[in-house]
């Protein structure tokens, strides 16, 4: 396996750029949250698409599901490609597909055009993970915990933005405009880590391996198109345990030309170590507590009044009951780099999860009053900020240089896994718990209660699977950067 070769040390670029290198962080950031609105400013529009578009909702909700598996798919393998050929290179040709995408959409009404806008736009998932890498490339080691933690936080950030604004262009412009809006966005975005992100000099150059991004995507979308579409198309149907068959068998021969190959698309050999093979279960399971906050939360307060406990609130007021969980995230980010600098991400990780899982203890104790509900999500959303902001401080801290972005690609797609998973967990979940009101099967709160249980349950076993991850190695670096730092201090006042 080839050795990561830094191609120069950042801080010896020829040209210094003050401006230019302060705003790395906020554009990187920026970039972050127009992957996370991108993700969620369909979900208001999908009750009307079949009416726009004269698709059936099946097709229409294609536009989730594409966006989904080609993110899954493009996370590690534009991760690879950013260690190969440089990440801010690759950071920026994925921010160029996603308003390729918006502006798809906002030209057309076809929804296999739109579908396929939608897959374009998946290219975006992999902001988070290359961005990180950059960071850990560009910046001191003092800074780069707080800047990993803002950016981390950044998902949530985005989707609470992003939700409310959505619904407010749909319901007073045409639904084209909203679109129009992302694409907008995206271009100031993509010409902002133009200007002021510096190419990593970092890179692990080799040869691509095609047959293994081949195998990887038709594994996963077997896979998580069995999990998506399990409840549709009945879990033990044909289709569903073929496609499952399938990913067993496509991800088996997979893993095994990972091992044999000599430059993998993901070096198994990382993941076999207990510090980021424990990171990435904790990851998948952090990604399916996280999900069903929002997931549930907006099918409740959306519930009619006449269910008893249900708020009848509107899109856009189920996104404003949502904002303050994104300020939340926001606010917390810096603590949770505090956190990790003074005992290490394991620590932060298992505060996270316990978080997580004390937030659905406050959500299962009332979840029908508004602002028990708001407080709820909030401490679930403070929760996920430190689960989120340990998890690529513990893969950064394990991994070489040269293979940061994959190896946090890969975490992300755990995180993707886990959402989808929860997403098919909670939908079983609440099916089976429905009463009639007004003669329509709406869901009874005793099965939204079951739903945050099971999220509550799967946060704790998230907890415990980062008490079992090794010590904290990034703590020990962070230790020598500031012993050099205050070397360096001490021979300045030495000399002065």
């Amino acid at each position: 396996m080839d050795q990561p070769v830094p191609m120069s040390a950042p801080r010896e670029m020829p040209a210094p750029r003050p401006l230019r290198d302060r705003m790395t962080v906020p554009a990187l950031a920026f970039g972050g949250m127009l992957m996370a609105v991108m993700q969620t400013v369909v979900i208001p529009l999908l009750p009307d698409l079949p009416r726009l578009t004269g698709a059936s909702p099946g097709a229409v909700s294609w536009m989730v599901t594409a966006t989904l598996l080609s993110g899954a798919v493009l996370t590690p393998v534009l991760g690879r490609a950013g260690d190969m050929y440089g990440k801010r290179r690759v950071l920026i040709a994925a921010l160029g597909l996603m308003v390729l995408g918006s502006v798809m959409c906002a030209l057309s009404s076809d929804i296999g055009v739109l579908i396929t806008a939608r897959a374009l736009q998946g290219a975006a998932s992999a902001v988070i993970p290359l961005s990180i890498s950059i960071l850990r490339d560009e910046l001191p080691p003092e800074r780069t915990g707080s800047a990993v933690a803002l950016m981390s936080a950044t998902v949530g950030i985005g989707a609470a933005l992003g939700l409310p604004l959505a619904a407010l262009i749909v319901q007073y412009a045409n639904w084209h405009v909203m679109f129009w809006a992302t694409a907008g966005l995206g271009a100031v975005g993509v010409t902002a880590v133009w200007w002021a992100v510096r190419e990593s000099p970092v890179r692990e150059p080799g040869r691509f391996d095609v047959v293994g991004a081949l195998g990887l995507a038709v594994g996963l979308v077997c896979l998580l198109l069995g999990i998506v579409e399990g409840g549709e198309w009945g879990w033990a149907g044909p289709r569903v345990l073929g496609l499952f068959i399938g990913a067993v068998g496509v991800l088996g021969l997979w893993w095994w030309h990972q091992l044999r190959t000599p430059q993998p698309l993901v070096d198994l050999r990382l993941v076999s170590r207990p510090r980021v093979g424990l990171s990435h279960v904790a990851a998948l399971l952090t990604g399916f507590a996280f999900y069903s906050n929002s997931l549930v939360t907006a099918q409740l307060v959306q519930a009619p009044e006449a269910t008893g406990y249900g708020l009848g609130l509107s899109i856009v007021q189920t996104g404003l009951v949502l904002l303050p969980g994104g300020i939340v995230m926001l606010v917390f980010s810096p603590v949770s780099a505090r956190v990790s600098a003074a005992y290490g991400p394991r620590v932060t990780l298992a505060v996270g999860t316990a978080v997580i899982a004390l937030g659905y203890v406050v959500r299962i104790a009332d979840s029908r009053d508004l602002w028990m509900i708001i407080v709820g999500a909030a401490v679930v959303g403070m929760g996920t900020t430190f689960a989120y902001s340990a998890l690529p401080m513990l893969i950064l801290g394990a991994v070489p240089p040269g293979q940061t972005a994959s190896a946090n690609g890969v975490n992300v797609l755990m995180r993707t896994i886990g959402q989808a998973m929860c997403s098919a967990a909670v939908v079983a979940v609440l099916v089976r718990h429905t009463s009639p009101v007004a003669g329509v099967a709406v869901p009874t709160l005793h099965g939204y209660l079951l739903a945050f249980a099971m999220a509550g349950v799967v946060a704790l076993l998230a907890c415990t699977a980062a008490l079992t991850i090794p010590g904290d190695l990034v703590t020990d670096g962070t230790r020598r950067a500031r012993d050099r730092t205050r070397g360096a201090r001490d021979e300045a006042m030495e000399g002065a």
